[in-house]
């Protein structure tokens, strides 16, 4: 595909999703997932050489080699945080903290709350930070002010960046060092939760139902393939919305 081909093509789309009377309204929810590919067996002299943006000299000589290597995609960790259950007693086997090594790219979306359409997207490798994205995937067309995202977006730059767009922050504010949550930011962060999760749908949908993993080489087609997958739960969504509303 041409450059920036599905950037115009999920821009006709949302178009369409306009004329069609489904406007970005309710505020806006942003997050990011990893996107899993094929795991790469490199030394540690050619990790290294990657890292750096080079090609390491033992590939040089060999262009079938360099072709079926990826050097854009890279390793991420996900964290989940244990739970302890409610009323669970004291001497009790408690859940244990999971570290997640996962190696991709990264989707990084933004729906509307209202419809939960996707309205804005990026693609990256894992590794880059979540809160980097957050202006680009900012829609100025959405008719509310609202924006929700968990804590990895929670920056003075990304507050200045909101505050100087008239939107209003409903990021979730980052447990103090060593020290409990205060009782009522907990109680507020709990709130945003609730509409926040409507992303985690988006994401579920496209892992479980589409499988959703690149089997590509490079960020260019790894761009390609999360953009058409993005387009095509916005379709599965749309077939849904106008289902709801048919007549009987």
């Amino acid at each position: 595909m041409k450059a920036k081909a599905i950037d115009r093509l999920f821009a006709r789309f949302d178009a369409a999703l306009t004329d069609r009377g489904y406007l970005a309204m309710g505020g806006q929810i942003i997050d990011a997932t990893v996107v899993p590919a094929p795991k790469q067996r490199n030394t540690e002299e050619e990790k290294a050489a990657i890292k750096e943006g080079r090609i390491p000299e033992r590939w040089k000589d060999n262009p079938a080699k360099i072709r079926q290597k990826d050097r854009d995609a890279r390793w991420s960790v996900k964290y989940t945080k244990a739970k302890v259950k409610e009323g669970a007693a004291p001497k009790a086997f408690k859940p244990v903290d999971l570290a997640i090594p996962m190696f991709g790219y990264k989707n990084h979306i933004g729906i509307d709350r209202a419809h939960g359409l996707i309205r804005t997207w990026d693609a990256s490798a894992a590794n880059a930070h979540d809160g980097a994205r957050l202006p680009v995937l900012i829609s100025p067309d959405n008719t509310a002010s609202g924006v929700w995202a968990d804590t990895a977006y929670r920056s003075k730059k990304n507050e200045a960046f909101l505050a100087k767009g008239m939107f209003t922050s409903h990021i979730h504010q980052r447990k103090p060092h060593r020290r409990p949550m205060p009782e009522r930011i907990a109680r507020a962060d709990a709130k945003r939760s609730v509409v926040r999760s409507a992303v985690e749908h988006v994401f579920a949908g496209q892992k479980h139902r589409m499988g959703l993993a690149v089997r590509t080489i490079g960020i260019a087609r790894a761009r390609i393939k999360i953009g058409m997958a993005n387009l095509a739960y916005s379709f599965q969504r749309l077939a849904w919305l106008e289902g709801r509303i048919a007549p009987a």
